[in-house]
């Protein structure tokens, strides 16, 4: 069974699947899409052992004309030297303005890939088939393209909205726990933000019918980037609930220590912090939302010996902060939030501290 959404600004919609065995019929459904014929499948040394040649096969028995491209796997790969690599092997295979990019992956693919498919002779279609829970239920969703640099995350970019997604639920089988898990902590951060029926429903979630839960947090997150595609506006920033101190965890962790959706599973937690201080989140609502995050063995408590220092030095290159202010994040109670413009760095401050 497929559901599918449509995603987007009326000037800019592109549809969504979610269901079983889409990878299979990847050809027919690009095909759908995009009469082109070249593409580039981008992939990483994870991923495209798994499923590269599978994409290749039905690719190719739609008319299409693939060519892999793999790097490495992991977040350090995310960068503008490897965007203009992957850029040199698309030149040399031949690919052109009638070429699109096809991100076969978790989110650094899905960031990176969209990259490339921006800057590409000036922006080429972009499919998106992402391979982890984490880039099914967030970054796939938005259009937000980009790469790292020595002083953060995503701090060169584009919009550039894919075409298509295709959220093939069977490809979660292989996903390590760990990796399985990290894709909650943005699922309960969508929870937080604008959902409270489903905060409570993730206590009982099935795992083996886990569809209909991505099909809710992809409605989730593209009507709040409906409401604020380019980020202007605040609205957009709402989902940037508990990443100003998970991306500089992140960071602060060389993008070694932890994955990025336990990052942010910690910035979570941070944000409670603050947002009990500042907003009036009940004490027992935080609670609550700490005992979530560890029933998906997410982190809520930093190493003793992490160098939180770290964390508040790097707070600063957070994209989050504009002309030195803080456009900082808060709930005062699960189903709802708000940008707050009297959060101060000490405040910050206090709940790194008590990470």
């Amino acid at each position: 069974m497929e559901s599918v959404l449509k995603i987007g600004s009326a000037a800019d919609r592109y549809p969504a699947l979610v269901g079983s065995g889409l990878l299979e019929q990847l050809g027919t459904c690009t095909r759908k899409h995009l009469t082109r014929q070249r593409c580039a499948i981008i992939s990483d040394a994870n991923v495209a052992p798994l499923f590269g040649e599978h994409a290749k096969q039905s690719l190719m028995a739609a008319g299409f004309q693939p060519t892999l491209i793999m790097i490495p796997a992991g977040e350090t790969s995310k960068t503008l030297e490897q965007a203009g690599g992957i850029c040199d092997q698309m030149i040399a295979a031949g690919l052109d303005r009638q070429s699109f990019v096809i991100g076969l992956g978790g989110g650094v693919i899905g960031d990176i890939s969209g990259f490339v498919a921006a800057i590409f002779l000036r922006g080429i279609p972009h499919v998106q088939i992402p391979t982890t829970l984490l880039a099914m239920v967030d970054s796939s969703i938005g259009g937000k393209t980009g790469v790292n640099t020595r002083d953060g995350k995503n701090l060169l970019g584009a919009i550039h909205h894919p075409v298509l997604v295709i959220d093939d639920v069977d490809v979660l089988k292989t996903l390590p726990h760990r990796e399985f898990n990290q894709g909650f902590a943005e699922i309960i951060k969508h929870a937080i933000i604008a959902d409270a029926e489903m905060f409570m429903a993730l206590r009982d979630v099935d795992p083996e019918n886990l569809a209909p839960l991505i099909h809710r947090n992809i409605e989730l997150k593209s009507k709040i980037v409906a409401k604020d595609e380019r980020d202007r506006t605040g609205e957009r920033a709402l989902l940037n609930f508990g990443h100003t101190v998970g991306h500089a965890i992140e960071r602060a962790g060389n993008y070694r220590k932890f994955l990025h959706g336990e990052a942010i599973s910690l910035g979570i937690i941070a944000a409670c912090d603050v947002s009990m201080k500042k907003a009036g989140l009940p004490r027992d609502q935080g609670d609550a939302i700490a005992n979530l995050l560890r029933q998906f063995d997410l982190p809520t408590q930093l190493p003793k010996d992490f160098p939180r220092e770290s964390i508040f030095k790097a707070l600063p290159y957070d994209k989050k902060f504009e002309s030195g202010k803080i456009r900082f994040v808060v709930t005062s109670t699960i189903g709802s939030a708000k940008l707050s413009s009297d959060v101060t760095l000490e405040d910050i401050r206090e709940a790194i501290a008590r990470l």
